[in-house]
């Protein structure tokens, strides 16, 4: 089954539940290369209750749309034109240009190295999935949301990876965690909120509070910094670790 074929399938079992979840309408751009996964996204995002004020092709064209259309999100591909990795481009030039707008960059294949690029980009208001994972209304609602309430959503599977099979350097650094506080690890490097981890183990917010500031001490993290910036520094901490290590 072709990506269009796939994305148009989901559209009458998920049309009511994806309105239900997105919450909010939200005004969305969409840039890909790829014509059958642009057409597919758009609809899968209509299925959602969003509006798409626009599909284009390559970055350029987006800033384009961007410079007389405003929208909440602008989604984009990962590796479109212009340049191997055009959409990390786009997205350094929509940030500096339109600083209000959400970013969602999609991927292929889950890779630390785009995720570095884009912490260079931003730490707020900025997501990394995979094309296959936001194939369903709930997912790619469910990101929106988040980015638009000012989140940096991670995709889970290189989150997972990152904290559960650690190089030597990381390792070391997550050796005296429990368990719980790499559970906990593990869903900070997917960009959750405080109360969205909470929802995802079932603890009230002061348990994952007390888990993190443990998390904090035993990183030797900064604890003068904000909640959201101690949250990205948490990630970083075993991230630039793990590039050390490649």
């Amino acid at each position: 089954m072709n990506s269009a074929s796939r994305y148009a399938a989901v559209l009458t079992s998920y049309k009511i539940v994806g309105i239900r979840i997105g919450r909010q309408a939200m005004d969305v751009a969409v840039a890909d290369d790829g014509a059958l996964f642009r057409e597919g996204l758009q609809l899968l995002l209509s299925a959602a209750g969003h509006r798409v004020v626009g599909g284009v092709e390559d970055g350029d064209r987006l800033l384009d749309l961007l410079a007389h259309t405003p929208v909440d999100v602008a989604i984009m591909d990962i590796r479109m034109p212009p340049g191997a990795d055009g959409g990390l481009q786009t997205a350094q030039r929509v940030r500096a240009e339109h600083p209000d707008v959400g970013l969602l960059l999609l991927s292929q294949h889950a890779e630390a190295h785009y995720l570095f690029r884009l912490l260079e980009i931003g730490t707020d208001r900025i997501g990394y999935r995979l094309k296959d994972q936001v194939a369903g209304v709930a997912v790619l609602a469910d990101t929106l949301v988040r980015i638009a309430a000012g989140e940096f959503v991670i995709e889970p599977a290189l989150a997972a990876n990152l904290v559960d099979r650690p190089s030597p350097p990381v390792r070391s650094m997550l050796a005296d965690l429990t368990e719980q506080e790499r559970t906990v690890l593990r869903l900070m490097a997917e960009g959750r909120s405080n109360s969205g981890i909470a929802r995802e183990l079932f603890l009230s917010v002061k348990t994952v509070e007390k888990r993190i500031a443990s998390i904090f001490t035993k990183l030797d993290l900064p604890a003068e910094s904000a909640a959201h910036h101690r949250r990205v520094l948490a990630v970083l901490a075993y991230l630039r670790s793990s590039q050390m290590a490649d």
